[in-house]
């Protein structure tokens, strides 16, 4: 079993329970509340700004410049993506971009990217590709999972966001990550397969709960 394969097993139950999480269910047959996916866009908005700087990170700390080019690559793609959330959805809900990045970050999306960078400062090329390798690979599985009946309808509220997840190119994604995550761990030591371990599985509870804080539109207590 591939080291990549091996994680993902770690943490079978996890990624099920995403499968059946009401906001998943709710986004997948279009009977989610606008207020709920708008809260969604915005906090991910906001993740995706750190995601990048997560990628910058593996990028001057991968082995090969290969791989480093890769890196640079997914952070201008990640960063391509979120001004383009800014100007589609920015657009259809009245607010400027400014406004979209000047949201606050709810207690779990600043954990979670908490989380990431600091792995992002402190970790090898390996585990910072491991801690953001849920997200990519969760949202490919999500997408994937949600359109395994067919395409939705052209009226589907959100056809644009289940098109994107459930597609070949981003699929592309996480195939890349988990071959260089198979290819790094053959000469990682003990102690960091250990760290790995940790690391995959504490940024996949972070994707479950992503999708409950939207559902619940989550706030500071005080």
């Amino acid at each position: 079993m591939s080291f990549s394969n091996h994680l993902r097993k770690l943490a079978t139950s996890i990624w099920d329970a995403q499968l059946s999480h009401p906001f998943v269910v709710a986004l997948g047959n279009g009977t989610l509340p606008e207020q709920k996916f708008k809260y969604y866009i915005l906090q991910d908005a906001r993740f995706l700004g750190d995601l990048a700087r997560v990628f910058s990170a593996a990028a001057l700390k991968a082995p090969d410049s290969e791989s480093a080019l890769r890196f640079n690559k997914l952070a201008e793609e990640t960063i391509i993506v979120e001004r383009s959330l800014h100007e589609s959805y920015g657009k259809k809900w009245a607010l400027t971009a400014k406004q979209m990045t000047s949201v606050p970050m709810t207690p779990t999306n600043y954990a979670y990217t908490r989380h990431m960078l600091a792995v992002a400062a402190a970790g090898t090329a390996a585990e910072i590709t491991v801690v953001a390798l849920p997200c990519a690979w969760v949202y490919c599985v999500v997408g994937q999972h949600l359109l395994r009946k067919g395409a939705p309808s052209k009226n589907h509220p959100y056809r644009d966001w289940l098109m994107l997840y459930a597609s070949p190119e981003f699929a592309q994604v996480q195939l890349w990550m988990r071959k260089k995550v198979d290819q790094w761990a053959k000469t990682a030591g003990k102690e960091e397969l250990r760290r790995m371990e940790d690391s995959f599985i504490i940024s996949s509870r972070y994707e479950w709960m992503f999708w409950d804080m939207a559902w619940n539109e989550e706030k500071w207590p005080v």
